[in-house]
């Protein structure tokens, strides 16, 4: 627990900590519709190619992830602490967020927990590994070596994706369910898979997601290099947008799909995320919007803390039957049947969840209270 928050950080920049917090508050707010079934096209993620603002909130986070290990080791290296000194704590905060992940992938299986229906991937065990090779690769490598890192693992996976044959068919297969990345999850993933023969988080597509990781590293680099907001913004907005171009024209030969994180999605929503955080800075840093930042701040300063509260709390807004329903169901029953659009209806429910979940967000901030998993 670190008892110093993100308005009293000497040279901390504030529009990240927002550009984390929005993020977090988009990804709580597509998780939990009011019903899984009545939501708005742009609120769920695409079912296999293509792409949603929905499918931006997972990138989006571990770039921001990149963007802090950068900030924070960094000032560590330069203060002349080794590398094998940040091991210990870099590795046991990595445990502890996957950790986070399984008891809260067991706490869903409840009341009808099978350990075969455990599942052993989701989003925090994905940032945990993203931030534990990150990590690793920033305190020990330079920011050109970290560029060809990135560049060597986009091309090998889309070699291997493209051009090595599905086993059986004796040819490449891209479907959703016939995939290279489909039949490594099928036959190596323990546990039960999200997609029942492969999972969205599986053991290929990490590899891709850590050189989203990458990008935030380079981006966060470039920003401790460049002193000037005014400069920051021209140059993140600038690679941005050539990230994006590359991943617009790759997307023609290997298609944009978050389902497999393909080296086009990498580079399209790094572009995105580059050129939105330079956005953040020009608003916030430089125009000194404040007061408009502060709800992204407050929901970034516990972030992880609040998306595992969002879990826990779901169990009660989501799970427990009131009257023979769930909370969820008796709000979305009684306002479509007074006339509510059922998508409007479900994504009204998902923003009062958000709401409600800034509450503790909010106390935990005002407290000086900033939870490090």
């Amino acid at each position: 627990m670190n008892q110093t928050g993100p308005y009293e950080t000497g040279g901390r920049l504030i529009s990240l900590d927002a550009f984390r917090g929005i993020t977090i508050a988009a990804m709580i707010l597509v998780n939990f519709p009011g019903n899984g079934d009545n939501v708005y096209a742009p609120l769920n993620h695409t079912h296999w190619n293509g792409i949603t603002p929905t499918d931006l909130i997972a990138p989006f986070f571990l770039f921001i992830v990149g963007v802090a290990i950068a900030f924070a080791y960094t000032k560590r290296l330069e203060a002349g602490m080794s590398p094998s000194k940040m091991y210990p704590k870099l590795i046991g905060r990595s445990v502890k967020i996957f950790a986070v992940g399984m008891l809260l992938n067991i706490l869903g299986l409840f009341p009808d927990f099978n350990f075969a229906d455990i599942r052993y991937t989701g989003t925090l065990h994905r940032i945990a590994i993203v931030f534990l090779v990150c990590g690793l690769i920033f305190l020990n490598t330079s920011w050109k070596t970290q560029a060809l890192i990135a560049a060597f693992i986009l091309i090998a996976y889309w070699l291997v994706i493209n051009f090595i044959p599905y086993p059986g068919y004796g040819k490449v297969m891209l479907e959703r369910d016939i995939n290279i990345a489909q039949w490594i999850d099928n036959r190596f993933m323990p546990g039960k898979l999200y997609q029942d023969v492969w999972d969205p988080e599986g053991i290929l597509s990490t590899f891709p997601s850590i050189v989203t990781g990458i990008t935030g590293m380079l981006a966060g680099t470039l920003l401790l290099k460049i002193k000037s907001n005014e400069y920051r913004v021209m140059w993140l907005f600038l690679l941005g947008f050539l990230a994006t171009i590359i991943g617009v024209a790759w997307n023609w030969i290997f298609p944009l799909n978050e389902n497999i994180w393909t080296s086009s999605f990498v580079m399209f929503t790094s572009g995105l995320a580059s050129m939105t955080l330079a956005a953040s800075i020009f608003v916030v840093d430089i125009l000194n919007y404040r007061k408009g930042a502060g709800f992204g701040v407050i929901y970034g300063s516990n972030a992880i803390a609040i998306y595992v509260l969002a879990d826990i709390f779901a169990l009660f807004f989501y799970g427990i039957k009131l009257g023979g329903s769930t909370l969820n169901d008796h709000f979305f029953n009684f306002f479509t049947s007074v006339g509510g659009a059922p998508e409007f209806v479900s994504m009204i429910y998902a923003l009062l969840y958000v709401g409600i979940l800034f509450i503790p967000a909010y106390i935990l901030y005002k407290r000086k209270i900033f939870i490090k998993l």
